[in-house]
C-alpha cells in the first residue's frame, strides 16, 4: 500500500463534490499498472479511457472511487484537495518508506541518460545519468531530500526552481543509490513499478558503470570534470 500512497501522492486526486459523496482518482497512461494497484485496493471499480489533451495522441487510463473512509484516511496521512502545492511528505515507516519513494517517482519523479560535447575537451563526448522529481511543493521536495540524506540513501541532490515548477535532481552517482534503494528489495512478483523507468538506470549501469552494479565503482563519464547540461547536480 506504501507505493500506492506515494503513487496517489504524485498523480491522484481527492474529489468532494456538492452532494457531499467523497471520491479518490487516479490518472495514468499505463493501463497495466493501474490494473495492478486496483487488484492491491481490492476494488471492482471500472478503469476508464480518456485522450490526453496536453498529448492528443496519449491514452490515458482512470480510476474513480467512491469512499468516504478511504478520502478521510488520506486526510489523516496529511493529503488534501488540490494539493500540488500543499502537500507535505507523510510520515512513513522506515521499512516501507522505499515503496512509497518509489511510487512517488513513477508519479511524478524521471531518469535520463544524455550524451552531450565538453567544448573544452575538444568537444568530447560525455554520457551522463541524472534522475530526480518534480513538484509543486518546495516543502515536500525539501523533506524529501533531507530524509533521503538522513537514511543516507544519497549524499548530494540538488533542489531549485524552473519552469513553474520545483525540481529535485540527482547525479550519476546519486542516481545509482537511489535505484538500489528503491528496486533493490523488491520480490520478483512484485509489479508495482513502472518498467519503462526501472529500464534506463538498467540500460546506463550495464553499457557504462564498470564493475558489479552495486561495487560503487563510477563510470568513467563521471570523473570527467564539467557541468550538466540540465543545470547543478
Amino acid at each position: 500500500m506504501a507505493y500506492v500512497l506515494g503513487f496517489f501522492t504524485a498523480d491522484g486526486s481527492m474529489i468532494k463534490n456538492r452532494r457531499g459523496a467523497h471520491f479518490i482518482e487516479l490518472e495514468i497512461t499505463d493501463k497495466d499498472l493501474l490494473k495492478n494497484i486496483k487488484e492491491l485496493l481490492g476494488s471492482n471499480h471500472k478503469i476508464s479511457i480518456r485522450k490526453d489533451k496536453f498529448n492528443k495522441w496519449k491514452r490515458l487510463y482512470r480510476i474513480q472511487i467512491g469512499s468516504k473512509e478511504m478520502f478521510n484516511d488520506l486526510l489523516k496521512l496529511g493529503l488534501v484537495p488540490r494539493k500540488a502545492k500543499r502537500i507535505k511528505l507523510p510520515n512513513i515507516p522506515k521499512k516501507y518508506f522505499s515503496h512509497f519513494v518509489r511510487g512517488y517517482f513513477d508519479g511524478d519523479g524521471n531518469v535520463t541518460i544524455c550524451t552531450y560535447q565538453r567544448k573544452a575537451r575538444n568537444n568530447e563526448s560525455v554520457t551522463i545519468l541524472q534522475s530526480g522529481f518534480t513538484s509543486g511543493s518546495k516543502i515536500f521536495l525539501t523533506d524529501l531530500k533531507n530524509k533521503l540524506l538522513k537514511e543516507k540513501i544519497i549524499k548530494g541532490g540538488t533542489l531549485y526552481y524552473s519552469n513553474k515548477g520545483w525540481r529535485l535532481y540527482f547525479s550519476i552517482n546519486d542516481s545509482k543509490r537511489f535505484y538500489s534503494f528503491i528496486y533493490g528489495g523488491l520480490d520478483k512478483n512484485n509489479k508495482l513499478f513502472l518498467n519503462r523507468k526501472k529500464s534506463i538506470f538498467e540500460k546506463f549501469i550495464v553499457k557504462w558503470a564498470r564493475g558489479p552494479v552495486w561495487s560503487g565503482r563510477l563510470p568513467v563519464t563521471e570523473k570527467i570534470e564539467g557541468s550538466s547540461p540540465f543545470g547543478p547536480a
